[in-house]
């Protein structure tokens, strides 16, 4: 039996991920489902309980220690082990920010315990477990933390973040045995960016993204599982991805103009 523990998996990358290792492993694999809904949990846990898998259900807000040390307690009290963590929770923000007033800033701050300390205490209360299975962690960054991408000044420095901490991670438990694989989807096909804050904090409700050609949350799990079956250390999904991580060496200011060609007319700067 595997335990493999998921955040923000109630609907989107991470749904999508634990259906996929349900089907692959079946009654082999145990899944533990973290995100704040739990009514669509439960949904998720039923699909993969279809396919053989046992689920367990933790109501988690990963911008809270409290709850990312209790849900690690909670997967380890039920099955006893842990052998994947995927940090896939997270949340997005599209604001220029010459447009954020001052008194705003603080979703800046959330921002990052969303998407960076969920991931950091999620990841320091299971690394005892994961040392003794020498198991797998996966981390869920964006090409905006490889590249910075303008409108997107919060998200990208959460990301950026995400990017530096689990790289250093992964040289200090390369002799425990312990992988760590770093994922860097570009526009997937959910609602993320829908929900993402906008400049006063509150959900932006549209994307400031082009999403035609986006790729499907489909796709974007099976090659995030792939690059963790592989033990890789990182996976970049497209080939725009690879390209501007090469080019922002040679040419950063071709990169700039890429980055400002992604956004929507009605969010570029003026």
């Amino acid at each position: 039996m595997k335990t493999m523990v998921i955040t923000g998996a109630s609907e989107g990358i991470g749904a999508e991920m634990a259906r996929q290792l349900a089907r692959r492993h079946g009654a082999q694999l145990s899944l533990v489902l973290a995100a704040r809904n739990e009514t669509a949990l439960q949904a998720v846990a039923a699909q993969c309980q279809a396919h053989g898998a046992s689920a367990l259900v933790v109501r988690t807000d990963v911008s809270d220690q409290t709850q990312c040390t209790a849900l690690i307690a909670a997967a380890l009290a039920r099955f006893g082990r842990i052998d994947a963590l995927i940090n896939n929770a997270g949340m997005s923000a599209q604001a220029l920010f010459a447009e954020i007033r001052a008194e705003d800033l603080g979703w800046y701050e959330q921002l990052m315990k969303i998407n960076l300390w969920g991931s950091v205490w999620c990841t320091h209360a299971a690394l005892p477990a994961l040392k003794e299975s020498r198991g797998s962690i996966v981390a869920l960054s964006s090409l905006a933390g490889l590249v910075g991408v303008p409108g997107r000044t919060a998200y990208s420095a959460t990301k950026f973040a995400m990017t530096g901490f689990f790289e250093a991670l992964r040289a200090e438990l390369k002799g425990a045995g312990v992988s760590v694989t770093t994922a860097y989807p570009g526009v997937v096909a959910t609602q993320i960016r829908h929900r993402g804050f906008n400049a006063a904090g509150a959900p932006a409700g549209s994307s400031g993204l082009k999403e035609d050609g986006a790729m499907s949350v489909e796709e974007c799990a099976r090659l995030i599982i792939e690059g963790m079956d592989r033990r890789e250390r990182e996976v970049v999904m497209t080939a725009k991805g690879r390209l501007g991580r090469w080019l922002k060496l040679l040419a950063p200011g071709a990169v700039e103009n890429m980055a400002l060609a992604a956004l929507k007319d009605e969010v570029k700067p003026k």
